[in-house]
């Protein structure tokens, strides 16, 4: 697995949510623009990481970035589970939003660890 491609491709979905919940809310809120200014961090550790001098540097920094991007976005999941239960959440926009970027950053932070295991093994044989 091509570890700088998956990350280039992390930083467009997470660009793209952060467009799409920016405009969806009514452009009010720049706060809709977080995973779009993850995106940006994320993106550009992901073109470093294409040099093979920097890619260890480079995936790990943007592993912790996803690692934080899911941590900072649990709320937003226990509010989905409120949300589908039929409960009331303040900003339901917001919450969709939070969520898929904690599913997104779950994914690639998992992604991060099996190559970085993977690289680990490829080295000890």
């Amino acid at each position: 697995m091509n570890m700088p491609v998956m990350t280039i491709i992390y930083a467009v979905l997470l660009f793209l949510l952060g467009i799409i919940g920016f405009s969806v809310i009514g452009a009010t809120s720049v706060t809709a623009l977080i995973p779009a200014y993850f995106a940006l961090a994320v993106f550009i550790l992901g073109l470093l990481a294409f040099k093979e001098k920097y890619r260890s540097r480079g995936m790990h920094a943007v592993s912790l970035l996803s690692l934080i991007g899911f941590a900072g976005t649990v709320p937003g999941l226990i509010k989905l589970i409120t949300l589908f239960t039929g409960g009331d959440v303040a900003r339901p926009a917001a919450v969709i939003t939070q969520s898929i970027m904690a599913v997104l950053s779950l994914i690639f932070f998992l992604l991060c660890l099996k190559s970085f295991f993977d690289a680990r093994r490829a080295r000890a044989k």
